[in-house]
């Protein structure tokens, strides 16, 4: 079977780090800034950044309604931080002006865990991961409030993190629901693609292959 084409949303956030963590996942990568270029693709993954900026951008470059009928379609997705947000149907602490792709049964809270002096990393162990906890970067990062009666929550916030400023745990944020999936869709409040594990990119590249 041929390499998956797949495509980052190229119009804000950590795009070079998502495309070269997918080729290493064995999936042809490639950057997505127009409707003619996300038609080609076979799934698509949604970078971290800032989620009203990416929506705006999306809408200015005609690609809201074109993003929000191939995930409607069953175009196989993967948001990390900000990509979690354009992917839930429903969002807590977002702006009045809110725009998302949607499609994921979920209510995520942005900037759950605080602003970016509140960043932290540490271990997660996510759900059928048999060689280890994935080491996870937060920025800014959501969480999932809530998930949907068909949502797989994948993974939760452990004890072993620590934010970056203070060398502080979790506290009362221990527990929060951090990486889901609902079928074709799959979300993480972390940034995998900063650490070098590629783990998550594979599943979705191994998800896009099941769905294509």
């Amino acid at each position: 079977m041929p390499a998956p084409l797949i495509g980052v949303l190229a119009l804000q956030g950590d795009v070079r780090e998502h495309l070269r963590a997918l080729e290493y996942a064995g999936a042809v990568a490639t950057a997505i800034r127009r409707p003619a270029e996300l038609a080609r693709v076979d799934g698509l993954v949604l970078p971290g950044g800032e989620s009203t900026t990416m929506a705006k951008l999306a809408a200015a470059f005609d690609l809201l309604e074109p993003l929000r009928e191939r995930v409607r379609a069953g175009m196989p997705a993967y948001g990390s931080c900000a990509g979690m947000i354009l992917l839930a149907d429903r969002i807590l602490d977002g702006t009045a002006d809110q725009q998302t792709i949607g499609g994921l049964d979920v209510a995520v809270r942005r900037n759950a865990f605080g602003r970016q002096v509140d960043s932290f990393e540490g271990d997660v162990t996510i759900a059928g991961f048999d060689d280890g906890p994935v080491h996870a970067v937060f920025i800014r990062a959501p969480w999932v409030e809530k998930a949907g009666d068909t949502v797989e929550v994948l993974a939760r916030l452990g004890t072993a993190v620590r934010s970056l400023a203070s060398g502080e745990g979790p506290g009362e944020a221990a527990g929060r629901i951090v990486a889901v999936r609902q079928d074709q869709l799959l979300v993480t409040s972390f940034h995998p693609e900063l650490t070098g594990d590629t783990r998550v990119h594979k599943m979705f590249v191994g998800m896009v292959r099941d769905f294509s």
